[in-house]
């Protein structure tokens, strides 16, 4: 009979081909590299905890055919320090014996004995077996934002994701933006783009700092919420190192978004490659200064060249967002399951840190490269 039982050391080599398997190529071997991330990510990485641990499903001949991630994140809530979990990477092999393999590893996951568990990349069959098993959605968490900068180069990198030759076009695409700049300078914020020398509103700075000094910001900058994580000492520099090893992403910028006399108000980190849509790892900001960080980022990717920023909603950043012509769209789920009613409804509130470096989007699993 099938079973699903914790992650072991000598599930590794497993575990790297099913990830190959379900997210990569199937028809190439797992790199070393892919499968000595699996094991520093679910079982050395500082923090992990045995009690909230990976799962596997394992059928009746010792195959692993299933697994669920799952990471230990200690959190605070009304001055309680919870245990949390957060979970990753749900897959199920075509050739799993139990098709309700999947359905069984996120229940088990879900009763384990973390306060709160929560996941930031359901996709849509993920997020029904979750909702089976009376997790809940959050739908505020569970988008993506899309702002363009330059329309015209924004449409030819779009275009080469699908076919590489039209990046031939990039010199009619800045023509495009040059064109859109003029009239957007005349018209205001528009959907199209921004002008070249934007700054917005609040006139911040962004100044780029190392992770040390943005680590140290991330505390100031989240005591609004009040259910939020509570990282130890070096903990965020860890994030931080894995969350630069992204080269297909491009280069990690850290900023803080700082009035004229050097106060930071807020702090952004996102991806830098020039010509192209890059992902916002994070955005933090003071109560009432969201627009103004916002702002102080958009101008900063504007002045480096990117032609489009893309990165995950919070609650506290989405009145600032619907009045800077951002677009929205569902790639994937945010979800909270508890056995505590109350922290279920804070999540649904918006009381909730999650996304970004409280969530997944920091790990090579989420557009590392491993070969």
């Amino acid at each position: 009979m099938s079973g699903i039982r914790p992650l072991r050391a000598d599930d590794i080599g497993a575990l790297a081909a099913l990830f190959q398997e379900v997210f990569r190529d199937p028809a190439a071997p797992p790199p070393a590299s892919l499968a000595a991330y699996l094991r520093w990510h679910y079982l050395d990485m500082p923090g992990c905890d045995p009690e909230i641990a990976p799962l596997v499903h394992v059928e009746q001949d010792g195959r692993i055919s299933g697994f669920i991630g799952l990471n230990a994140q200690a959190m605070t809530y009304g001055g309680r320090t919870l245990r949390a979990g957060i979970a990753s990477a749900l897959m199920v092999s075509d050739s799993a014996g139990d098709k309700l393999a999947g359905a069984r590893l996120v229940k088990a996951a879900l009763a384990g004995p973390q306060d709160i568990t929560l996941t930031e990349t359901a996709s849509d069959v993920s997020a029904r077996m979750w909702v089976g098993a009376r997790g809940a959605l959050l739908p505020q968490y569970s988008l993506d934002w899309i702002r363009v900068l330059r329309p015209g180069s924004y449409l030819v990198d779009l275009a080469a994701g699908r076919i590489g030759a039209a990046r031939l076009l990039a010199p009619l695409g800045r023509g495009l933006d040059r064109v859109s700049g003029r009239r957007a300078a005349d018209a205001g914020l528009s959907w199209s783009g921004l002008p070249d020398g934007w700054v917005g509103q609040g006139a911040l700075s962004a100044v780029e700092i190392d992770a040390a000094a943005f680590a140290a910001l991330v505390e100031p900058l989240t005591e609004q919420y009040p259910l939020r994580p509570v990282w130890r000492e070096g903990q965020l520099d860890t994030l931080l190192a894995c969350a630069r090893q992204k080269p297909d992403w491009g280069e990690l910028v850290l900023a803080a978004a700082s009035t004229r006399g050097g106060k930071p108000v807020g702090a952004f980190a996102y991806y830098f490659r020039p010509g192209h849509v890059c992902r916002v790892l994070q955005v933090l900001a003071l109560p009432g200064q969201a627009g103004p960080v916002l702002d102080c980022l958009l101008g900063d990717a504007l002045r480096r060249g990117v032609v489009a920023l893309r990165g995950r909603t919070q609650p506290a950043l989405m009145e600032a967002m619907l009045g800077r012509r951002v677009a929205f769209v569902n790639e994937a789920t945010s979800l909270v399951h508890s056995r505590d009613d109350a922290l279920v409804e804070a999540c649904r509130n918006g009381a909730l840190f999650f996304n970004g470096l409280a969530g997944e989007y920091w790990s090579r699993l989420v557009g590392g490269s491993f070969d």
